[in-house]
């Protein structure tokens, strides 16, 4: 793993968590898009350090939908950058590591991402991205 590239924070409507962001925390936004594939709307917000992704879900079959549905807003996901995604996930199989696709996925900014099962990270979702 390189780094963490971000956070993942499910929400259920971004412009009304947007202003507590930008405003009272003060973090610019970096850009707002839609990732069909993972049927979300998703906001970058700059934190410094770190990004945070905003997840708002477009349909109620999203798993960010089922995720807030069943847990409530927050953190959803932490996210390590890789270099080699397809290359990682092979390593993570080999060692005992649940993953929750076969192959990666198009995720926001252009990446590719698969995510590791929480019951084989200590019930933690973590994401794997490597940016194109």
């Amino acid at each position: 793993m390189k780094k963490v590239d971000h956070i993942g924070i499910a929400v259920r409507n971004l412009e009304e968590m947007l202003p507590y962001y930008t405003e009272t925390l003060g973090c610019p936004l970096m850009k707002i898009e839609q990732v069909d594939s993972q049927k979300v709307r998703v906001a970058f917000i700059d934190a410094g350090n770190i990004k945070l992704e905003l997840l708002e879900p477009i349909d109620e079959t999203s798993p960010i939908a089922k995720f807030i549905e069943k847990r409530g807003e927050g953190i959803h996901h932490v996210a390590f950058g890789v270099d080699n995604i397809e290359q990682r996930m092979e390593e993570l199989r080999s060692a005992g590591v649940q993953l929750l696709s076969d192959a990666p996925k198009p995720g926001a900014g252009g990446a590719m991402v698969a995510f590791m099962h929480p019951k084989s990270s200590g019930g933690v979702l973590y994401e794997l991205c490597e940016k194109q």
